[in-house]
């Protein structure tokens, strides 16, 4: 099974919000200085208060990738926190318990069951998280975002990317972006990403969540992203098969295939969608194994798995291992 096809199943599984990135606990403390300094390790630095004299408990599960960070935070008391503007990242904060209100880009908004919420990097922020409030964060690297944009779009951004802070959660796109990242979530607490490393697998997610936030959240870069949605031609789609077939050892990026095609990557992915029914990377992984195969299969002089591996673009045998297996139903050791 690839893991587009394993995040589609988590998006359609029952609700677990409890159980999200348990296993990867940074932080259960009723000391508020504690707090603050591992929260701000985490995030950025920031003025945290308990309201009201009420009993802070605090617990924080923390999944970190090169690009992304997954988060369940609570601290069980009404606080106050003040991050200021968060300069580098961007934060979606989706209430799995509880309700919070956030002032931010000059509005208040009540988050909870219905209504989650993203901060803009440039924006000053000023929260109050209810007693018993606790979310599920992501946070995505402004650069990281960009990039992405950027090569969705096929051009130069005009400036910074600012998102509505209102996600509804009622609506199509609010209710996509949090069963993808809820999605990713759970491959991160069943082990399936950000486990061993970076790899493949954690590039294509961390990719397709700033992907899914572009695309489903409205911006100042929306409409631009509507325009680039032109499905190639015979001749762009060639040219990108030929470019990934003839350089399947290297570490190729959808952005390298897209650019050598003359397409932006939203361009790219809908043609090979149309065409193979899969995403660029996952074509990609699959003609790397299919060339696996067919070299593990000789009787005489035959590579060893290793060998084959590298040859082929795998970094990560175990990885690799595991993809075969999926993908033909044996070991590669047996070819």
């Amino acid at each position: 099974m690839t893991l587009a096809q394993t995040l589609i199943m988590k998006e359609a599984a029952p609700h677990v919000s409890q159980d999200l990135l348990s296993g990867f606990t940074i932080l259960q403390t009723q000391d508020l200085s504690e707090a603050r300094a591992v929260v701000g390790q985490a995030f950025c630095d920031h003025r945290l208060d308990i309201r009201h004299g009420t009993r802070l408990n605090v617990s924080h599960d923390h999944v970190s990738g090169a690009e992304v960070s997954l988060n369940a935070l609570g601290y069980g008391a009404e606080v106050e926190i003040d991050p200021g503007q968060l300069q580098h990242f961007y934060l979606l904060q989706f209430p799995l318990a509880g309700h919070a209100r956030i002032r931010h880009r000059g509005e208040t908004i009540d988050a909870g069951a219905g209504m989650a919420t993203i901060l803009n990097p440039d924006r000053e922020t000023r929260m109050t998280w209810g007693e018993g409030c606790r979310k599920l964060l992501l946070q995505v690297n402004r650069g990281h975002l960009e990039r992405v944009a950027q090569d969705l779009i096929g051009a130069e951004l005009p400036g910074a990317v600012r998102f509505d802070p209102r996600v509804d959660l009622t609506s199509e796109g609010g209710q996509r972006l949090f069963q993808r990242v809820t999605a990713a979530a759970r491959a991160a607490t069943d082990g399936e990403l950000w486990h061993d490393g970076p790899g493949l697998n954690e590039a294509w997610a961390e990719r397709e969540l700033a992907t899914v936030l572009l695309e489903n959240q409205p911006s100042n870069v929306s409409h631009m992203l509507w325009r680039s949605r032109r499905m190639p031609t015979s001749r762009e789609m060639r040219r990108a098969l030929d470019y990934l077939h003839a350089n399947l050892s290297e570490p190729l990026r959808v952005e390298d295939i897209a650019r050598e095609a003359g397409l932006n990557v939203r361009s790219l992915q809908l043609g090979f969608k149309k065409v193979f029914g899969l995403s660029p990377m996952r074509y990609l992984r699959d003609v790397r194994l299919d060339a696996a195969r067919y070299r593990l299969s000789r009787r005489q002089n035959r590579e060893s798995v290793t060998d084959v591996a590298y040859s082929v673009g795998f970094t990560h045998l175990g990885r690799f291992s595991q993809d075969y297996r999926a993908r033909f139903g044996v070991s590669p050791s047996v070819g």
